[in-house]
């Protein structure tokens, strides 16, 4: 799974970077099934989430989040993100 984040409005700091890296570990058990995670962070007052997410049988998948708190923006783009996620691999799963 190649990852690619890119920060708009603001540089994301290392800190910010590792707590990305660290959310991320929660579609680990899908490595495999993606290709790329492309996340987009723009800070406007708000911190907002953009992610896109391809998948290795053609398909792919949008998702996002947005809070005053970076974490909280992360946190809910991430949970949308498992749970999409959960739901592609099953239905692709249920086809085999």
């Amino acid at each position: 799974m190649k990852t690619q984040i890119s920060a708009q409005g603001f540089t994301l700091d290392k800190d910010q970077q590792e707590l990305i890296n660290k959310k991320l570990e929660r579609i680990s058990y899908a490595e495999n099934l993606i290709v790329d995670l492309i996340i987009h962070v723009k800070e406007d007052k708000k911190f907002y989430f953009d992610t896109t997410v391809n998948y290795r049988w053609g398909g792919n998948a949008h998702v996002t989040g947005d809070d005053f708190d970076f974490a909280a923006a992360l946190n809910q783009m991430m949970d949308v993100l498992d749970q999409k996620v959960k739901k592609d691999k099953d239905k692709v799963q249920e086809k085999k």
